[in-house]
């Protein structure tokens, strides 16, 4: 049996390997594309102006995110604020789960909608939120919602939103630059008849980079986000001490067939439970699999058994 903190620390180096590997990656995605780029308009050195222009871009993307992403996120989802009176239980479950970990109160939202599910959003814990559906506060005990909360609780801690975002402009980088590429490489004018063989393989193989590094960097962003919902679970059981709790509100929620009409595919990643319903079978099940923004409910149960 794992205790909280053996398995937090399994699940941070973890974590942090996919990171390490996904930054590696992305590096040697925008070193082939640059080149390949350099080689096929017949530039001897380095693209710096189109590189300059990726971050440029990049930078002001990653600047709205860090510093509006909640914004945005709660206009996409309708969110309302929590009403003290209206959303009691809400709030106080939040309050004590704030006075025991020692964070600040997160502000609180509400989304109108019967289907149960939760999420986090914030750049720091002094600039978090945490956002809950209608369906939620009223399918799930106390106990069960304190779960829940404590997982997002945990999220914040943990700095996963910041984490997300740095993430999320590395992907971007890369499915900038390769789709510059791609379109120059169809519209463009090539030196074809000068290029030696070795030039012509560097220009193929920036092709080939260009179609599939965004896809595997979708991948490993994905596998990330899997992996932090595994910490998360894990924080939750430190803070509440009740492992079953977390698993009978993930039942409750992965049970529930009441899709969540304002989930889109930029948001599902940041509520505890996948919000879309969709099931498939044999290997288009293993292969959607692949895109899943949150590991299996049989997965996280199992792991918060071996915490009982």
């Amino acid at each position: 049996m794992l205790n909280v903190y053996e398995a937090t620390q399994k699940n941070k180096l973890k974590s942090s390997l996919i990171v390490a590997g996904f930054i590696c990656f992305v590096s040697v995605a925008i070193y082939v594309l640059l080149e390949a780029f350099n080689y096929y308009l017949g530039y001897e050195a380095g693209p710096l102006g189109l590189f300059g222009l990726a971050l440029v871009i990049s930078g002001f993307m990653a600047y709205l995110a860090y510093y509006f992403s909640d914004q945005i996120v709660l206009s996409i989802s309708s969110a309302r604020p929590a009403d003290r009176k209206k959303d009691f239980l809400f709030y106080t479950v939040v309050e004590n789960l704030a006075i025991g970990t020692g964070l600040p109160k997160p502000r609180l939202f509400v989304i109108d909608d019967s289907a149960p599910n939760a999420f986090a959003a914030g750049r720091d814990p002094e600039h978090a939120v945490i956002c809950v559906t209608r369906g939620l506060l009223d399918k799930l005990s106390r106990t069960e919602l304190e779960g829940v909360i404590a997982h997002e609780f945990s999220h914040i801690r943990n700095y996963d939103a910041r984490l997300a975002t740095l993430v999320a402009v590395m992907v971007g980088i890369v499915a900038l630059l390769g789709d510059w590429f791609l379109r120059s490489a169809w519209g463009g004018t090539s030196r074809s008849n000068e290029k030696d063989r070795g030039e012509r393989l560097i220009v193929i193989f920036g092709l080939v980079f260009a179609i599939l590094s965004p896809l595997i960097a979708r991948l490993i962003q994905l596998a990330i986000s899997r992996r932090r919902e595994f910490l998360a679970d894990i924080g939750s059981v430190e803070m509440t001490r009740q492992p079953q709790a977390l698993i009978s509100a993930l039942e409750k929620i992965s049970k529930d067939m009441n899709p969540l009409e304002s989930a889109n595919k930029a948001t599902a990643h940041l509520y505890i439970v996948n919000p879309f319903k969709e099931k498939g079978h044999g290997v288009v099940n293993w292969f959607s699999g692949l895109f899943n923004t949150h590991p299996p409910i049989t997965e996280r149960i199992k792991v918060l058994k071996q915490m009982m």
